[in-house]
């Protein structure tokens, strides 16, 4: 810290086991009359703090620890640096990582400097949990198999990652079969308190390639999703630039009555913020009703932040994060640690506590909570229970462009049989029960809560219809110990609710395949079918194919419906089935009181569990361990027959300064999009369907069907994923209306083509693209494909009325310039058809955030000129596109300084 003004903030903790350590103190801030920060949002102090403690950093100067003193009353548009602790990957976002830090490595090498140097300077935890597919379910030999086929698939990138392992000194990687990175984030890798390799302790913080990294916010610890390309920048010493955040202050009063889970006040929350709008703004929970919610639900309300739009959904730590921290089976010596540290900063948050100061406040009295669903297609769609019935039938005769199904009367009533079953299907019918995703699987209360409608079902004698393909996928294999403890493993095994994966599955789209009698029926009458999940996403074309109507739920519901066999049901009215007796048997007559689920989890609680879950978890897979791969070589390999790992071209012929920033000439548009177009409508995760580009290219690289997997297994393949760019099926491009999927018009010719083609007869042409779209453009998971498929089909700029803030971010990471219309403006109201041709003729190397730009549109007609604002919120972010994205940025900066 030098000469710094702070430097006499640096101050000694005394700890329990006669140890010291130093820290800097933000009370000292006060002491010194250099500002006082009890007033801030303890978010927001947590900023404060990293800026305090890398003033020797060159990118951290006094004037940004001054600005975050401020907060509130200084400049709202501040820009912020800030360092996290520590990054965490998941595999689909982790390997284009690690093969992006290899390319760097290629690259630099070529460039005769030390490929050594590109290593991150932070600690960085990958967890591979987004490959298992549910293939099998429904049986006690489902896991063995899924896992088994698992490593049949995924053999290149495990034996790539293997290399990543020894190649990379401060990169660690938890096998498959362990978890979904975010519990496993919570229950093993967070310690509330890091120490540097100097002793200094610090308040732990991170980010990571998956929006719901903000689940540890539950924890008292700062953390949001960022594009991979993002990350790559911070693993490599860059530190993440924001805005002065808005913080907006939740108060929550009250209990939850009787009944009522942790997922009914999380989707209560999702609508309430997401109608407020909370888009790149903090959110911090605070108020009485912090001191009777448990932290496993503080973290399920927290998981949720990117469905209402937050950057954090933020929890301060208490004596309950001390009590969740002990209860996980950590050390005593950390316990202390963390309680100390944050009581001597000011920022352990007590019963007597004083409320920070907010942007603004609202309130949730969390009594007035209702059992509540999400959907049929949208994570903030909130629909009471006792409205579900209702709101699907209603949906289903709605137009598709009012969120509806948009079918016929005389259709409603359609039904087909499934063939070898004696059953039939009818819209509504539920084909997937999933529990699913570290949402809610992270929380004991609705898992044994799961466990107990599940006993007093099968003890009723109820059964799940055969249509319906249920599973059960923990996010950690605690999960399995203490249902197994309290004895529910087997009732909800009794109703196939088999564990299929450690992993995420359903609510990623790997939920695996529905026996074909059941797609047989949903096609030959064109059935709604619906899937139940206690997830977190459930946008069209995301979870399965052939379900339309997809519903989020506690997993005591996801129960329930499985068992009921449909969504158009009346739980308050009509039976849930019939028991063995003969009589009717009511969802009330098996759902657990509370007391019920709090005596269930006493008996199966022991931190023991956790510790021996996780004592040797980076061995506990011995089919990863036999995996033999080149671990010597600094520089990786690449293998030109591979269909999984590919060099990718960023760096090709690469400069060693910039180009100057030219204007935009002559670009046409790629797709005309509408409203709330997600990460996954741009980039899927989920099957490669059969007669894509990508299924193309694949075949023609001697890969049969069965073993095409996913995109999101293939995410080490540009030329896989450029050619899953826009591939979604329900996509709806206005230019080739009213067909969905991944096509667009050609516009010079007429021809409709698929996205690809398309867009490489542009590039032959040597045409700039385009994309026009409405509100919320890039919703959805922290996906850099999202950006690097756009930026690779020759895409050059964004037009959206809004974007969420990590697309926006990942495209400007990627050269692409997001661009806003100005309030009021849309591809409607200005009357454009995306057949123009579009130019930005005042684009410069002197662009500034926030810069008013003139798009101008021309058609055989005539011109005319549009007003947009460039989507560059700072001062970085103008240098990051210059550059032509942040790895171009970083990657001169190395070579400049070997």
């Amino acid at each position: 810290m030098g000469q710094s003004k702070f430097a006499a903030c640096r101050r000694t903790l005394e700890l329990a086991n006669g140890q010291a350590a130093t820290y800097f103190s933000l009370p000292a801030l006060a002491e010194l009359g250099l500002g006082d920060p009890s007033r801030l949002p303890y978010s927001v102090k947590v900023l404060l703090e990293a800026a305090l403690r890398h003033q020797d950093h060159p990118a951290l100067e006094p004037h940004h620890v001054d600005a975050l003193l401020a907060w509130g009353k200084g400049d709202p548009d501040a820009e912020v640096p800030f360092i996290p602790g520590r990054v965490i990957l998941q595999d689909f976002t982790g390997v284009p990582c690690v093969v992006d830090l290899a390319a760097l490595r290629s690259a630099m090498a070529a460039a005769g400097k030390d490929p050594t140097k590109i290593e991150p300077l932070v600690p960085v935890d990958l967890v591979i949990d987004h490959s298992v597919q549910v293939d099998f379910a429904g049986s006690a030999d489902a896991l063995a198999k899924n896992i088994t086929l698992e490593f049949e698939r995924n053999r290149e990138r495990y034996e790539f990652l293997r290399w990543g392992q020894a190649a990379f000194e401060t990169l660690s990687i938890i096998p498959p079969a362990v978890g979904i990175v975010h519990q496993v984030n919570l229950e093993h890798f967070a310690r509330g308190v890091l120490r540097g390799k100097d002793g200094v302790l610090y308040p732990d913080s991170l980010v990571g390639t998956d929006s719901h990294t903000t689940m540890i916010n539950g924890l008292g610890i700062v953390g949001w999703g960022v594009g991979g390309i993002e990350a790559e920048a911070c693993m490599l010493g860059q530190p993440i630039y924001l805005k002065m955040p808005q913080v907006v202050g939740v108060r929550l009063t009250g209990k939850l009555q009787d009944g009522v889970t942790a997922t009914d006040l999380t989707l209560t929350l999702v609508q309430m913020l997401r109608k407020f709008g909370v888009v790149e703004k903090f959110v911090e929970f605070f108020g009485p009703g912090l001191d009777v919610l448990p932290l496993a639900d503080r973290a399920t309300i927290a998981n949720m932040g990117p469905e209402y739009g937050a950057t954090i959904g933020f929890f301060p730590v208490d004596a309950e994060a001390i009590r969740y921290l002990k209860n996980t089976g950590r050390p005593a010596d950390v316990l202390d640690e963390v309680e100390r540290y944050y009581r001597a900063q000011g920022m352990f948050r007590t019963e007597g506590s004083a409320e920070p100061e907010f942007t603004t406040v609202l309130e949730l009295d969390m009594s007035t909570v209702e059992p509540s669903l999400a959907g049929p297609k949208r994570p903030h769609d909130r629909v009471g229970l006792s409205k579900v019935k209702e709101s699907f039938l209603s949906a289903l005769e709605a137009p598709v462009d009012k969120d509806g199904f948009g079918v016929p009367a005389d259709q409603i009533g359609a039904s087909a049989p499934v063939a070898g079953t004696g059953e039939t299907l009818r819209h509504g019918a539920v084909t997937i029960a999933a529990i699913t995703s570290c949402t809610n699987t992270s929380n004991p209360s609705v898992m044994v809560g799961a466990g107990l409608v599940a006993k007093k079902a099968a003890a009723r004698g109820l059964r799940v219809p055969a249509y319906v393909k249920t599973s059960l996928a923990p996010g950690s294999r605690v999960v399995n110990a203490y249902l197994e403890r309290a004895g529910l493993l087997g009732p909800l095994n009794t109703l196939r609710f088999n564990i299929v994966g450690y992993g995420c599955t359903t609510c990623i789209g790997n939920s695996g395949p529905l026996d074909e009698p059941v797609v047989d029926a949903i096609n030959a009458r064109n059935l709604v079918a619906a899937a139940v999940l206690s997830g977190n996403r459930n946008f069209e074309g995301r979870v399965s194919p052939h379900t339309r109507a997809n519903y989020l739920a506690s997993p005591p519901l996801v129960v329930a419906y499985a068992l009921a066999g449909r969504v158009d049901i009346d739980f308050d009215a009509e039976p849930i089935g019939t028991g063995s007796d003969g009589k009717a048997v009511y969802l009330r007559d098996i759902w657990p009181s509370s007391a019920e689920v709090a005596d269930a989890m006493a008996a199966a609680s022991d931190p023991a569990l956790y510790r021996q879950e996780y004592g040797n978890v980076a061995q506990s897979n011995p089919d990863w361990n036999a995996i033999a791969t080149d671990t010597g070589s600094a520089v990786y390999k690449w293998r030109g027959d591979s269909t999984y790992i590919q060099h990718p071209p960023y760096f090709e012929n690469f400069p060693a300064r910039p180009a100057p920033i030219a204007p935009l000439a002559a670009a046409r548009a790629l797709l005309v999009l509408g409203d709330f177009v997600t990460t996954d409508h741009i980039s899927p995760a989920g099957n490669i369907a059969a007669n894509s580009p990508a299924a193309r290219y694949l075949t023609e690289h001697g890969v049969q069907k069965a073993d095409f997997n996913s995109y999101g297994s293939r995410r080490g393949n540009d030329r896989v994923m450029t050619r899953g760019t826009f591939a979604n099926i329900r996509l709806k491009n206005a230019l080739v209306a009213p067909k969905e999927g991944g096509w667009t018009k050609y516009l010079p010719s007429g021809e409709e083509l698929s996205v690809y083609d398309a867009a490489m007869r542009y590039r032959q042409d040597g045409t700039p693209l385009i994309v026009l779209a409405g509100k919320l453009y890039g919703a959805g998971s922290s996906r850099d494909w999202a950006a690097k498929g756009t930026f690779l089909l020759g895409v050059r700029a964004v037009l959206a009325e809004s974007f969420e803030r990590i697309h926006r971010s990942n495209l400007i990471g990627m050269g692409v310039l997001p661009l806003r219309f100005k309030d009021g403006d849309s591809v409607a109201s200005l009357g454009l058809t995306g057949e123009e041709t579009f130019s930005l003729p005042r684009l410069g190397d002197d662009l500034k955030p926030g810069q008013v730009l003139t798009l101008r549109a021309q058609t055989a007609t005539g011109v005319r000129d549009i007003e947009v604002v460039a989507g560059i919120d700072t001062p970085i972010e103008v240098e990051y596109y210059r550059h032509g994205g942040i790895l171009n940025y970083v990657l001169r900066q190395f070579m400049a300084a070997a």
